[in-house]
């Protein structure tokens, strides 16, 4: 595991554990202990120091932390053949935007960037794209990409989808930038973690689209508000009023709509939203639910709501 760590590779780890794998994770060690049982490398992509990878044999690496053709070039020279099988986890971003809904894994990507000063809704896909052109020609068929949409699930703390669950568990009048049917397409990150062994155990190479079922902001609200016994009234409130997660405009909708069919076919499941909201809830109760650093606070938002 290159950045097991993190929370979708914690995810990861815990299904090859489950499964009765050795898990070896090498990262900075700098995001949490790992699981015991893992045996931790510790180095930094950043400046090139894979000192702890040379030496030792895997069936198979699972790359979460390459972002630009360095990382991902510079572990596969450390590596070379003394991996098996690579599964680069990737992005749904690699594709070209304005695309259909419903677009599978041969849609048009955008064209690739090997490197980037920083990393914007611009640079990312297109480092991603450059980043499994690389993998693809180093392992051929043995060769493995996961393309995620937005992931989230019990451990998720970056907030974008946790803001809308806490909103929706408050209840009351909720201030919504955007029409409740915008979609999404949130998937589980155990839903990932199960993915990537099952693909890892059936030697599968190619492209995979690992996004969730089809649902709306307004649902993700709602189904919310219910397990936590409130109810919520959706009040529009101007787009550009304040900066909300997960709000995208509206032309951007079908383009981020992907067909997860193949992912589905190759053993990825399909939790529930209702079960995925249910056990972010708990996991954030258990936490003690620290504030948040992103989307307005309720002080910001009760402003917006006495305009309408």
């Amino acid at each position: 595991m290159l950045g097991g760590n993190g929370f979708v590779g914690r995810a990861i780890v815990a299904d090859a554990l489950a499964q009765g794998a050795e898990v070896t994770s090498f990262s900075r060690g700098q995001s949490g202990s790992v699981p015991a049982g893992v045996t931790e490398l510790i180095g930094d992509r950043s400046t090139g120091d894979y000192s702890a990878l040379g030496s030792g044999e895997w069936d198979a690496v699972v790359d979460l932390s390459a972002f630009r053709t360095r990382e991902v070039d510079q572990a596969m020279e450390v590596l070379g053949d003394r991996v098996g099988r690579y599964v680069f986890v990737s992005s749904h971003a690699v594709y070209e935007r304005g695309l259909p809904p419903g677009t599978d894994e041969t849609a048009p990507r955008r064209e690739p960037m090997r490197d980037a000063d920083e990393l914007t809704n611009d640079t990312y896909g297109p480092c991603k794209v450059a980043c499994e052109d690389d993998v693809v020609e180093r392992y051929g068929a043995r060769a493995t990409l996961v393309r995620p949409g937005k992931v989230t699930g019990p451990g998720d703390s970056s907030g974008t989808v946790l803001y809308w669950i806490r909103r929706g568990a408050r209840g009351g009048r909720v201030a919504l930038p955007t029409k409740p049917e915008q979609p999404l397409q949130l998937i589980d990150s155990r839903d990932v973690g199960r993915l990537v062994m099952q693909l890892i155990a059936d030697e599968r190479d190619g492209a995979f689209n690992a996004v969730g079922p089809e649902s709306t902001l307004a649902e993700l609200i709602e189904v919310a508000a219910e397990l936590a016994g409130t109810t919520v009234e959706l009040v529009p409130v101007p787009a550009d009023a304040t900066r909300f997660p997960l709000v995208e405009p509206e032309t951007e909708w079908n383009g981020r709509r992907r067909n997860p069919a193949k992912a589905r076919a190759a053993g990825m499941p399909v939790t529930p939203l209702r079960q995925t909201v249910a056990d972010i809830l708990t996991w954030d109760e258990t936490r003690g639910t620290p504030a948040l650093t992103i989307g307005p606070t309720a002080e910001q938002e009760n402003q917006l709501l006495a305009q309408r």
